[in-house]
């Protein structure tokens, strides 16, 4: 999210983002080959994923804070992309983002729109999930 943020508001270079980001306080505890994949496909990829977001939002992709951009950019590409990750597991990890980071309520938003979008790219886990309660 720190890197999505970092690009959204200084358009700085992929790389040199990466590089900051590897350079951080914390990295060391990241899965280094979950987070490389997760760079690659959204270092340039971001507005892609947040665009298949459109039929879902109340606003336009422009009109979201960075922040929420960035969460909603990471769980649309988990869901899309990450199929072995639960799909309650990548929404919950966005909304405590949002939470974290965001701002007043936006955790309800995040949850709302991946929620929505879940729905229309795993439909058939959701089924499974909602047959099993």
């Amino acid at each position: 999210m720190q890197g999505l943020y970092q690009r959204r508001l200084a358009g700085s270079p992929p790389a040199d983002v990466r590089a900051d980001l590897v350079a951080s306080r914390g990295y060391e505890r990241a899965d280094e080959a979950y987070f490389d994949e997760l760079w690659r496909g959204l270092a340039e990829g971001a507005d892609a994923s947040v665009g298949r977001l459109a039929p879902v939002l109340d606003r336009a992709a422009a009109g979201l804070s960075p922040i929420e951009w960035a969460i909603l950019a990471i769980g649309a590409w988990e869901l899309e992309h990450r199929p072995e990750i639960p799909y309650r597991v990548v929404i919950n990890e966005a909304v405590e983002l949002a939470k974290s980071y965001g701002g007043t309520d936006g955790h309800k938003f995040v949850n709302g729109v991946l929620e929505k979008l879940a729905m229309q790219l795993r439909p058939d886990e959701i089924a499974r999930v909602r047959q099993a309660v």
